[in-house]
Parts: structure tokens; C-alpha cells; sequence
């Protein structure tokens, strides 16, 4: 799968093109701001976009009018389409936001019942009930998403209604040559639903990945050989931002070897979670860190940790954003154009490092020495043996394990001068620091 060797680039394009939050109705190219990033994003050496909504919707794009039309306030299919050939060119692949949990009030299906009621065929679309009423007085009830009524829980139990999801993707793959998915609530959607869905793309686009968005439980359940590729690491996306802001790399090291280390008990061993420090629905990694020193090694954690790496658009140069209780509307922001830093230059080193490694995209996870501000551990295939050091004290620290023997090359200073040292046990760490140690011998 090559997905799993890929850095990811999530964007929310209706805030990244600086389009009305409600949709206006007016037909407005934006989404051809896409090209002008493009050659960004090779330099950046990013493998995939990762767009949120761009389908014709009531407002913030989870609320879906048409899944067959791109949204008037981004332009038109034929402007995306000229958007994917472009990133195809720049040897960027494409993943669209597949929201099929529910739909908004303005999808055509809903309307049907809107106005013919129970001699509406798509009536059974739906959650409905026609004994009660809704909020907005239609004259019936229906299921909304987690009480969210704008949001209309589709019935993915109806084979009508999957065999249209259906027809959409292959509408989207033959149309744009998309090369993968994100469902979004994946924790949601029904299971014989996804199945069906995983078979399906396969024949449509052998490789075509399907990466579900989930906050909790066991990921075992969805993200398997009948399912999904990938999902959300929300545990390790805690545990990142937490662990620094505590002083405590005892929670990453506890979350990260709980879900990969070597021992039978680990639950997800083998798999490629996707991993991330912020994304469209949280506060971003500079706002809600409290050390500022503390955001490159935040970074080194992401690219070393085991998973598929995704960048939210802004954060790789430490734009701020954080969100509130009534809309999302700072997170999801319009830049006019990249504002790269250095930052945004340690970025692309890990991830040049990480597509020229194997064991730092495959190989297993163990943590080799731990304490509250200090952090090693290990990446490695039979090949590749990698160590990852992270000191997050303001001070300098020499740590000291017996497994720290050999001679290593410190990949993000190749070409400095210092470019192998050899352990006798133990390791001097900067204060604030990265080391990506590869044994050589």
C-alpha cells in the first residue's frame, strides 16, 4: 500500500480558499488556488492531499447537497479536475472526504421526502418517523447525527442508498482519478457498508486506500485486511501534546508501545495508523503546546513514531489557530500563499528521512530507555536500525542504557560535519532536542 510510505497534507478547502461559510450559490473558481501550491507541496515532498469536503453543500461541506457536483463556492468539476491532473503531475496523489454517515437538509433524496412525505421513495433513505416531528417543523422525525438535526443520518442498511454512495465513488475515480478516501465518522458507519466499500474500490482502483476517521475503541474493527486501511491515532495524537506539556514522555512511550511494542499483548503491531498533531476539528499543535521549544520535538515524535504521517495545511510553519465552542471557523483558515520557516525546513528533512527508510515507515517499535523529560526508543526492520532521542528539558542530559553500543550516523545532521559517533552506553542529549541515530555498524 503505498500510502504507508507516504507523508500526508490534510487541507480544508473551503476555509484554505477563503470561500463563504454558507454556501452563497455563486460559482467562483477557488479551487484552482490548488495549482499555485502545488510545486510547494512536491518541494515539501508531500505523497498525498487529504481534502476535506468539496461537494455542493448547505454550509460547511459535512452537509452534503449533491455528492456529484464540486461545490459552487470552489468551482466547477471540470476546475478540479484541472486541480487533480495538476497534482498528478507534481507526483502528489489524491484523498477526498467520503461522508456517508449522513447528509445535509438540501440533499435532493431528503428533499423527495420533504416535500411528497411517505410517498416519497426515498423515505427509507432515512432514519424517519412519521408519528412525530422535527425541529425545523417538517411534519416527521428524523435521525440526525449525534443530535446534530442538520446533519440527516443516512440508512446504510438500504441498498439503495449504497449502491448511489457507490456509484459516487466510481463517479469520483473515473472523474477526477482520485486515489483514496477518508471516511469521515468512520466509528459510525455500518460495517457490511465498509466491507462492500473496500471490495469494491479495489476492482474500481487497485490501491485505492480507505482511511476512516475514529476517536475511540478498538481500531481492530474496522481497520483490517476487509475493511480499512488506516484510521485516526487519537490516542497517540493526545498522548503527544500531553506528554509534552506535562513533562511526562511516560504517557507517549505507554500509549505508543501499547498499540506497537514488541510483546503478544499489543494491540496494533503491523498496522499503519495514521498519526497527526493537529487536523481541522482540534486546536493546532502551536496554540495548544505550552513550552514553544517544545513544537520541533513534537514533530520528531510524529515522523519516528510507527504510522502514516499527515500535516494539517499551516501547522508545518507553526500557524496558531484554536477552537471554540460554537465553530470550527479558526482552524480552517485562508492563506494566500505558503509562509515556510524553519520549522517547516525540519519538517521536510523528517520527512525525506522517513521515505528513505524502512524501518521508520515499517519497521517495529520498542522503547529502550525512558524517563519523564527524556525519551528513546527504536525503530527496525532486519535491514534498519534507527534510534529516536527526544530530551524535552531546558537543560542538557547524558542518559546512560546498555543497549546504547555502536557506532550511528545522526541523520538529521548529515552534511554538518558530525556525521557518525559511536555509544559506549550512553548518549548526550541537547537540551530541546532531535536525534535520528542510524546504526552503521
Amino acid at each position: 500500500m503505498w500510502a504507508y510510505n507516504e507523508t500526508f497534507y490534510q487541507i480544508y478547502p473551503i476555509g484554505f480558499c477563503g470561500a463563504p461559510t454558507h454556501n452563497d450559490g455563486i460559482c467562483v473558481p477557488r479551487i484552482l488556488k490548488l495549482k499555485d501550491w502545488s510545486s510547494y507541496l512536491e518541494n515539501l515532498q508531500i505523497g498525498s492531499v487529504l481534502l476535506n469536503p468539496i461537494f455542493e453543500s448547505d454550509n460547511h461541506g459535512y452537509d452534503t447537497r449533491d455528492f456529484k457536483k464540486v461545490d459552487c463556492r470552489l468551482g466547477t468539476n471540470e476546475d478540479f479536475q484541472d486541480v487533480c491532473d495538476d497534482l498528478h503531475k507534481h507526483h502528489i496523489k489524491i484523498v477526498l472526504d467520503g461522508v456517508f454517515n449522513h447528509v445535509g437538509r438540501g440533499f435532493w433524496a431528503f428533499q423527495d421526502v420533504q416535500e411528497k412525505k411517505w410517498d416519497s421513495p426515498c423515505k427509507d433513505w432515512f432514519y424517519i418517523n412519521f408519528d412525530g416531528d422535527s425541529c425545523y417543523q417538517d411534519g416527521f422525525w428524523y435521525e440526525g447525527w449525534e443530535g446534530h438535526f442538520e446533519l440527516v443520518k443516512l440508512n446504510l442498511q438500504n441498498p439503495a442508498v449504497t449502491d448511489y454512495l457507490l456509484d459516487c465513488v466510481r463517479f469520483w475515480i473515473e472523474t477526477f482519478d482520485i486515489d483514496g478516501l477518508r471516511l469521515d465518522v468512520a466509528y459510525s458507519l455500518d460495517h457490511n457498508f465498509m466491507r462492500r466499500l473496500r471490495s469494491f474500490c479495489e476492482e474500481q482502483k487497485p490501491g485505492f486506500v480507505l482511511i476512516g476517521e475514529v476517536l475511540f475503541g478498538d481500531y481492530n474493527l474496522i481497520v483490517n485486511d476487509e475493511m480499512l486501511h488506516s484510521c485516526t491515532n487519537y490516542e497517540c495524537y493526545k498522548g503527544i501534546y500531553s506528554s509534552l506539556n506535562s513533562m511526562n514522555l511516560f504517557e507517549i512511550a505507554h500509549s505508543l508501545n501499547r498499540q506497537y511494542g514488541p510483546e503478544q499483548w499489543c494491540i496494533y503491531r503491523g498496522k499503519h495508523l495514521m498519526s497527526f498533531v493537529d487536523n481541522h476539528d482540534v486546536t493546532r499543535i502551536t496554540s495548544i503546546l505550552t513550552t514553544p521549544a517544545h513544537l520541533p520535538l513534537a514533530y520528531g515524535i510524529l515522523f519516528g513514531m510507527p504510522g502514516i504521517s499527515c500535516i494539517y495545511y499551516g501547522s508545518e510553519w507553526g500557524e496558531e489557530g484554536i477552537k471554540t465552542p460554537d465553530n470550527d471557523y479558526a482552524l480552517r483558515p485562508c492563506f494566500e500563499a505558503p509562509k515556510p520557516n524553519a520549522l517547516t525546513d525540519f519538517i521536510h528533512r523528517l520527512i525525506t528521512l522517513r521515505q528513505n527508510s524502512d524501518a521508520l515507515c515499517n519497521g517495529g517499535y520498542r522503547n529502550i530507555s525512558i524517563t519523564n523529560h527524556q525519551l528513546v526508543f527504536e525503530r527496525r526492520t532486519g535491514q534498519e536500525r534507527i534510534l529516536i532521542a527526544i530530551n524535552a528539558s531546558e537543560s542538557d542530559f547524558t542518559i546512560h542504557h546498555g543497549e546504547l553500543l555502536g557506532t550511528f550516523t545522526d541523520l538529521l545532521k548529515s552534511g554538518s560535519g558530525n556525521i557518525s559517533q559511536t555509544l559506549n552506553g550512553s548518549l548526550d542529549l541537547p537540551a530541546y532536542s532531535v536525534q535520528y541515530l542510524k546504526e552503521i555498524s
